[in-house]
C-alpha cells in the first residue's frame, strides 16, 4: 500500500476494546457502501470512478488542456465549493503554493467564482489585463449565484478581446451532460463542454473534469492520479478490519467522537498541502455535518500555525480535539544549513543538517508535547507529494469520509443545510418569488 496509517498516538485515548466495540459497525458501514444500500446510493459513482471513467473524455480533456496551454497566459477558473476546491489542492500540493509565480512552460491559474467579493473579482480582471484568457466555468446548473456572477464578468471580457469565433474557443463549460442553463448556453455559443456526473456531488469531484481539467492545463500528470486513486480503490475494498486502514480510521474518528471529541485538526508540515487540507474540510464538514452529528473539520500548517494556536492545542485541546497528520517521507527539494562564521543566532549546531530533517523533528517533537497533552495523534505518510501519492490520497479520505458518515448514521452524500444561507439572501436582493420573505427578513434585521 502507497500509505501507511501509524495510530499509536490515540492509544491513551482510544482503548483496544474501544476499537474492537467499532470494527462491527465499520464493517457493516463498508458493506452498505459496496451494496449500494445506504442514504445518497445515487451519488456513489466515485467509488469506482478510478477505473470506469470516460476514457473518451479523458482523452478530450487532455486536448483541451493542450490548447489552454498552447494559447493563454492565464487560465480563468470559475466554480465554488468541490468546484474549484479540489483541482487548487492538487495543483499546489502537486507544484506549490506559489504556483502562478514559479510556472513556466503553462498557464497561470486564478480561481474565482468562489465569493461575492467585488474586490477579488476586481483583482483578477486586472491580473488578466495585456493576457491571453481562456475560461473554465464550472457549474452543474449554471445559475449558483457566486460563479454566475464571476462568469457574466469574464465571459463579457473574453468577448472584448477577440471575435465571436475566437472566444467560443476560449470558453469551457463543465456542467450538466444534457440540462440547464449552462449547457444550454453553451450548445448556443458552440463552448466545448465536459460533464459534470449525476452521481458523482461536487465535494467527490475532483477526479472528474470538473477537476482533471485544470489540474492537466497545470502540467500535472493526470494518468499518474488517476493510477494512485484506482490502486487506492483496489487496497482499500477489503472487509479485513485489520488489513484495510480506511475502516480503522473510520472507526478511531468515531471512537474518539464518542468519547466527546468534538474537532478533527488536519495537519501538513508542508504549506502547499494548505489547499489540500481546505478540501478535507469540506469533504467532511458537508459530508457528516448534519442532524446535530459530526466532527468538525478544522486544520493547520506546522510549524507556522505552532506560533499561533499552538497554546491552544497544547494546554486546551485535550477535551475538545485530536491531529490528523499527513506526513511525507521525501522532498523534491532539500536545503542543507550552512555553518556561519559568528554563529549570531547560535544555530551553528544545525550547520550541515538538511532543513527536511529539522522540519521531521520538529514535527516529532510536536507529536509527543501534543500526545502527552492529551491530544492523540493519527499520522498517515506517503512517500511524497507527487501525482500518484495524492491521487492515491485522494481516494483514502473519499472511503474515509463516506464509511464514516455511515458509522455515524446520517447520509454522507447531501447537504439540505447549504441551501438555507441561499434562500435568505435570495430574498434579500429581491429575487422574483421571494417577496413576502424580504419583508420578514428585513424587519427581523431591523432593515
Amino acid at each position: 500500500m502507497s500509505l501507511k496509517f501509524n495510530s499509536k498516538y490515540v492509544e491513551g485515548v482510544v482503548s483496544a476494546s474501544d476499537l474492537a466495540a467499532m470494527e462491527q459497525r465499520a464493517k457493516d458501514a463498508l458493506e452498505t457502501l459496496n451494496n449500494k444500500s445506504g442514504l445518497g446510493n445515487d451519488y456513489l459513482g466515485w467509488v469506482t470512478l478510478p477505473e470506469d471513467y470516460d476514457k473518451e473524455e479523458f482523452s478530450e480533456i487532455k486536448k483541451s488542456a493542450e490548447y489552454i496551454k498552447n494559447n493563454a497566459d492565464v487560465l480563468i477558473v470559475i466554480g465554488i465549493g468541490g468546484s474549484y476546491l479540489g483541482a487548487r489542492a492538487v495543483i499546489e500540493a502537486c507544484t506549490s503554493n506559489n504556483y502562478n509565480l514559479i510556472c513556466k512552460d503553462t498557464p497561470q491559474i486564478y480561481f474565482i467564482g468562489n465569493s461575492i467579493s467585488s474586490a477579488a473579482l476586481n483583482e483578477v480582471v486586472s491580473l488578466c489585463e495585456g493576457k491571453d484568457i481562456c475560461v473554465n466555468v464550472i457549474s452543474k446548473s449554471g445559475t449558483t449565484t457566486e460563479p454566475a456572477i464571476a462568469f457574466r464578468v469574464f465571459r463579457e471580457l473574453v468577448y472584448s478581446k477577440y471575435s465571436n469565433e475566437e472566444a467560443a474557443k476560449r470558453i469551457f463549460c463543465t456542467t450538466d451532460k444534457s440540462k440547464g442553463t449552462l449547457k444550454a448556453l453553451a450548445d448556443k455559443e458552440g463552448y466545448k463542454t465536459f460533464v459534470v456526473p449525476d452521481d458523482v456531488g461536487g465535494r467527490y469531484s475532483v477526479l472528474t473534469a470538473v477537476g482533471l481539467l485544470p489540474i492537466a492545463v497545470a502540467g500535472i500528470d493526470i494518468d499518474l492520479l488517476m493510477k494512485g486513486a484506482a490502486d487506492a480503490m483496489k487496497d482499500y475494498n477489503g472487509e479485513c478490519f485489520n488489513c484495510n486502514d480506511v475502516l480503522k480510521y473510520a472507526a478511531l474518528r468515531n471512537c474518539l467522537y464518542e468519547k466527546g471529541k468534538r474537532l478533527e485538526c488536519f495537519v501538513s508540515y508542508e504549506p502547499s498541502m494548505a489547499m489540500f487540507n481546505e478540501w478535507l474540510k469540506q469533504l467532511f464538514a458537508e459530508s457528516e455535518g448534519k442532524n446535530g452529528k459530526g466532527l468538525f473539520p478544522v486544520s493547520c500548517v506546522f510549524s507556522t500555525d505552532l506560533h499561533s494556536l499552538g497554546q491552544f492545542i497544547q494546554e486546551s485541546g485535550a477535551d475538545l480535539m485530536f491531529e490528523t497528520v499527513v506526513k511525507f517521507n521525501s522532498v523534491d527539494s532539500d536545503y542543507i544549513i550552512k555553518a556561519d562564521e559568528e554563529n549570531v543566532d547560535g544555530l551553528n549546531f544545525l550547520a550541515g543538517d538538511k532543513m527536511s530533517s529539522v522540519n521531521e523533528k520538529a514535527r516529532l517533537g510536536t507529536l509527543l508535547a501534543h500526545t502527552e497533552g492529551g491530544v492523540g495523534n493519527l499520522v498517515i505518510e506517503a512517500e511524497k507529494a507527487d501525482e500518484y501519492n495524492i491521487g492515491y490520497l485522494i481516494y483514502f479520505f473519499e472511503k474515509v469520509c463516506a464509511v464514516s458518515g455511515y458509522i455515524l448514521g446520517i447520509n454522507p452524500f447531501d447537504q439540505p443545510g447549504v441551501e438555507s444561507y441561499k434562500k435568505n439572501m435570495f430574498a434579500l436582493l429581491g429575487k422574483p418569488g421571494y417577496e413576502n420573505e424580504k419583508e420578514r427578513l428585513e424587519k427581523q434585521l431591523g432593515l
